[in-house]
């Protein structure tokens, strides 16, 4: 029987307990502040990212994760006769995928590495990741795994609300959302990443109308497909985004919660203040 390794990137931020867990590698996206860089959620964690953000006259920016990175993460897999499947952000918002794929090139010709673009960003792409890890455990071929992510992508998604959208718009991330540029400053935007880019949905007024929205957004997009999986993202917002999560889950009848805060090297992109509900329904 072949062994399988699942690597992603650390634009999921899957929480570290379940990494650990499945035995996932993580390639981690750069953070670049100034003439310093960071390895996101390495040298560089979201509570001391996001304080440092509120206190800066320095705005940082991110880079997609380095050949080198995923040479560290395939070599040794590659060593220990593993066979790699590798799950990772939207080709569209960033370049980690080519760079996954130089350094497939530089390993051994029978180094078995598939390479999967997620179309999506954070827990939406993290829920293709631990489906996939959870197949390796029961004893899944690296084709079983590949064919079960590429189902899976269908089946998730991300809805976020933002407070400005001053960094997506300063990151070039905005696609979209940039209709909504130079709205009142109390408009709360709804965005989703659809086909690997950020869209806009609508505008909301306060807060917590935005939490309600959210969750009526995963309802509508889910269609009544179980079991529902879901994850909230946060940036710097832990309060709200646990009341979002609860009611989504109450409401929808969640079979796995998971609560994580938005990478740094995400977050350099949505600001402070970002709320999200990523998805994962019928599977």
């Amino acid at each position: 029987m072949s062994k399988v390794a699942i690597v992603t990137d650390s634009s999921a931020y899957i929480p570290e307990n379940l990494l650990e867990q499945y035995n996932i590698s993580v390639a981690p996206l750069v953070v670049i502040w100034g003439e310093d860089e960071y390895l996101d959620g390495v040298d560089i964690k979201p509570d001391g990212f996001y304080e440092r953000l509120d206190n800066t006259d320095v705005m940082p920016s991110t880079s997609q994760a380095t050949p080198r990175s995923f040479k560290e993460a395939y070599t040794p897999l590659y060593e220990q006769d593993y066979e790699i499947l590798s799950i990772h952000i939207s080709e569209k918002l960033s370049g980690t995928i080519p760079s996954a794929v130089q350094a497939k090139g530089i390993l051994p010709d029978d180094a078995t590495i598939e390479i999967i673009d997620s179309n999506t960003i954070a827990m939406a792409l993290g829920y293709q990741v631990l489906l996939a890890a959870r197949a390796v455990t029961d004893g899944a071929s690296l084709a079983e795994c590949k064919e079960i992510v590429l189902k899976t992508r269908s089946m998730c998604g991300v809805v976020f609300a933002v407070d400005t959208l001053e960094f997506l718009h300063r990151g070039g991330r905005i696609g979209g959302a940039s209709k909504f540029l130079g709205t009142a400053l109390n408009i709360k935007p709804i965005l989703e990443v659809a086909d690997g880019r950020i869209e806009s949905i609508e505008r909301v007024r306060t807060r917590k109308k935005s939490i309600t929205r959210l969750v009526e957004l995963v309802e509508e997009r889910i269609q009544g497909r179980q079991p529902v999986r879901l994850a909230a993202l946060h940036a710097n917002a832990e309060d709200d985004a646990r009341e979002c999560l609860d009611i989504a889950a109450n409401q929808l009848g969640a079979t796995e919660i998971i609560f994580t805060s938005i990478s740094p090297a995400i977050g350099v992109h949505t600001g402070p203040g970002t709320v999200g509900l990523a998805y994962l329904a019928g599977m």
